[in-house]
């Protein structure tokens, strides 16, 4: 299978989508730019063998047609000033405009084409539309790993215009082999933490990681469902009542699979879902009624740190509180910080899921883990086990 290391680009126009879906402010600013800058050694990979880059991607979620907030035009200069170079903007991704900057395209250049999800061909991945976006180019890679799970034009269709010429960027090659590392060749123990607000949206992965890991700590607002499940009394904290037996059964499955399972000793409970609100700290099995667990207490944290830095493979999908809240950030803090520590002792450590990313950015910690996934529906599909039409569609 040809691969970007050993492909020759010279002389190509090489189409690379790339996931450039970036929060902007009021003023279209860029506020985090991890996106962009991930994508950048696929881009300089091209560029230094010789070949001219069109870019491609998506940023929201335009209704029909053409909206100025969505537009990537606004992109331009951020992405420039990460790969160090001019950028040509299309004002369309297909069309008499975009074909003729494709085409005048000289080696070491570098075009973005309009918002591919201007047209509705693009998420219903029609096969004309793909078409037409694969004569611009005659390489097609895909580097975005946040919209693998998606069979888009762009995203799947596409590759099969390029039957010979198509590969995975840098940054899907890591993504792969990052949950490979954890799933399939991890070394024990190797530790699993989850978190998040809802147990129904972690069953698959849960039950996946049975089969994989030695220690699964439960963090969040999944714990009090666990927590009530063992006949708990969780106050007003949030519970999936109709996930109790599920919880169970979890529980179950661990114990006969020797997979340690740890859930918070204690909770920071609060009397309102507010960063004013009054606080008090309960053992998370007798919480009074009418307060909430907001995040998890100091024995807690003592038990899940120990775990984690004696850990030799790590992975962290979810946090254990409401850390966005200043209140409630001390448990999740902590578990960064003890992901960081065990990095640090040389574990590999993994971390994916959109509130997980963004705590390690919030604590300044991204660059203290072994990886930090940027596809976060993506990178669950892909713990689940399930098969991903982008990545599918380049190993076809």
């Amino acid at each position: 299978m040809k691969n970007i290391d050993n492909y020759t680009f010279s002389g190509k126009k090489v189409l690379i989508r790339v996931d450039f879906n970036v929060p902007l402010d009021g003023n279209f600013n860029v506020t985090d730019n991890t996106r962009i800058a991930a994508s950048v050694p696929t881009i300089k990979k091209v560029l230094n063998g010789g070949g001219a880059v069109i870019l491609m991607s998506h940023l929201g979620r335009p209704k029909v047609g053409f909206e100025n907030k969505f537009s990537l035009k606004h992109i331009v200069s951020e992405t420039e000033k990460l790969i160090g170079q001019p950028v040509k903007f299309a004002p369309d991704c297909i069309g008499k405009e975009a074909v003729e900057l494709s085409e005048n395209l000289k080696p070491g250049e570098v075009l973005l084409l309009e918002n591919l999800r201007f047209y509705p061909q693009e998420t219903s991945g029609d096969i004309d539309f793909s078409k037409k976006l694969a004569s611009l180019g005659n390489v097609y890679i895909n580097d975005a790993f946040g919209t693998a799970h998606r069979a888009h034009a762009s995203t799947t269709i596409i590759a099969q215009f390029f039957p010979n010429d198509k590969m995975f960027g840098y940054l899907i090659e890591k993504e792969i082999f990052s949950v490979s590392k954890v799933l399939k060749e991890g070394v024990s123990p190797i530790t699993a933490i989850v978190g998040g607000a809802k147990v129904s949206s972690k069953i698959i992965i849960l039950e996946q990681l049975l089969n994989k890991v030695n220690n699964i700590i439960i963090g969040g607002g999944m714990a009090y469902t666990f927590a009530k499940a063992m006949g708990g009394n969780v106050g007003s904290s949030l519970v999936e009542t109709d996930f109790l037996q599920t919880a169970r059964d979890i529980l179950a499955q661990a114990n006969s699979k020797n997979v340690n399972i740890l859930l918070p000793e204690d909770t920071v409970a609060a009397d309102q879902f507010s960063n004013e609100a009054n606080i008090q700290l309960f053992d998370t099995n007798s919480i009074a009624d009418s307060w909430m667990g907001m995040d998890i207490g100091n024995k807690a944290i003592k038990s899940f740190t120990s775990c984690i830095e004696n850990s030799k493979t790590i992975l962290w999908n979810g946090p254990v509180g409401v850390f966005e809240m200043e209140n409630f950030e001390n448990g999740t803090k902590a578990i960064a910080i003890a992901v960081a520590n065990a990095t640090q002792k040389g574990a590999f450590t993994l971390v994916g899921g959109g509130d997980s990313v963004a705590a390690v950015n919030k604590f300044k910690l991204s660059d203290k883990v072994s990886h930090v996934s940027t596809g976060g529906g993506a990178m669950l599909e892909y713990l689940e086990g399930k098969e991903l039409p982008g990545i599918a569609a380049i190993m076809e």
